[in-house]
């Protein structure tokens, strides 16, 4: 009877402890959590997959066959929350992080020991990439994060650094009729070309990877590609280029601004000349008209006005000479 009843008495302490205490859970703010029953995962009702959610808007169509996950019941940040012991819960932060994107996941001293990542340009120069990458879980996504991939952040770098590479490889600035760019560096050397398109860069690259929550289950916020270096071998070769071109479209723009200025004085001085010669030509104009008016008011007013204007000048005149008739 009494081992009876202390049988009770621990079956009764070990399930307040096993289900009572260590059933209880809280998730925090940052956090998500998911229950399993059993090793599955509590679904929504209705067998919705992430196909029914917004995120696979970005998927490709020939991707979409691929990357279908059931949508779970999430557990949102309070609690207290309570599972049976055959139940576990997962719990995920959708805290935003920053990783350096040359950083292999793998194997941490490839990349110069995740530092620089490399890349090939169109013209076969082996350039140097830095930059890093904010990413956080979905959470619309969370099966694809916990179930769907083993290693999700490991498939997210490796899918990020292809899209990379391959943008990189393939990548030519629009040219301007002059051949050149705004600040007079040479557009065609794709080393140029990446560094005055970095903005450019950034955004292929954001909108290219926002497929990844559909895939992996992980949200790419941003790519904050920061510099791009040529190899050392190159590098002074590829400054006395730039600095080259530098120099001659200087000298262009200079030639070009000193023609433009001889072009404005040119047309000023014409603008000037025809301005004199209009107001010459304006006192002959109305002394035409007002020798046409004389002319027609009678005869004799013509000649009278002639007479009149000879005596003035022989007043002003210090000598006067006359032509005799022969």
């Amino acid at each position: 009877m009494d081992l009876a009843l202390g049988f009770l008495i621990g079956f009764f302490v070990w399930f307040i402890v096993r289900v009572v205490v260590g059933g209880i859970f809280t998730v925090d703010q940052n956090e998500r959590a998911v229950k399993t029953s059993f090793g599955r995962a509590e679904r929504l009702a209705g067998d919705k997959t992430t196909l029914d959610d917004p995120i696979a808007g970005f998927l490709a169509e020939d991707e979409r066959t691929r990357y279908i996950y059931p949508q779970v019941r999430v557990i949102l940040p309070g609690g207290p929350y309570l599972k049976m012991p055959w139940e576990k819960v997962r719990k995920v932060s959708l805290a935003t992080t920053t990783i350096n994107m040359a950083l292999d996941l793998e194997n941490p001293n490839a990349n110069d020991n995740g530092t620089r990542l490399e890349a090939v340009t169109k013209d076969q120069l082996n350039t140097g990439l830095t930059g890093q990458i904010r990413y956080h879980v979905s959470e619309n996504n969370l099966y694809a994060f916990l179930y769907g991939i083993k290693q999700p952040f490991v498939h997210v770098m490796g899918y990020f650094v292809s899209v990379l590479r391959q943008r990189i490889a393939n990548f030519e600035a629009k040219q301007n009729p002059a051949g050149s760019d705004a600040s007079g560096e040479m557009i065609g050397v794709s080393i140029n070309d990446l560094r005055k398109n970095l903005r450019d860069l950034n955004e292929y690259m954001d909108q290219e990877c926002k497929s990844t929550a559909a895939r992996y289950g992980i949200v790419l916020d941003a790519s904050l590609i920061t510099g791009i270096d040529p190899p050392p071998e190159v590098e002074s070769a590829l400054a006395a280029i730039n600095t080259a071109h530098n120099q001659v479209s200087s000298d262009i723009s200079l030639a070009q601004a000193s023609a433009d200025q001889k072009i404005v004085q040119s047309k000023r001085a014409v603008e000037i000349e025809t301005l004199k010669a209009q107001a010459e030509v304006q006192p002959i104009k109305l002394l035409a008209e007002e020798l046409a008016q004389l002319q027609s008011a009678g005869e004799g007013v013509l000649e009278a006005y002639l007479r009149n204007v000879r005596l003035r000048l022989y007043e002003k005149a210090s000598a006067v000479y006359l032509e005799a008739r022969r």
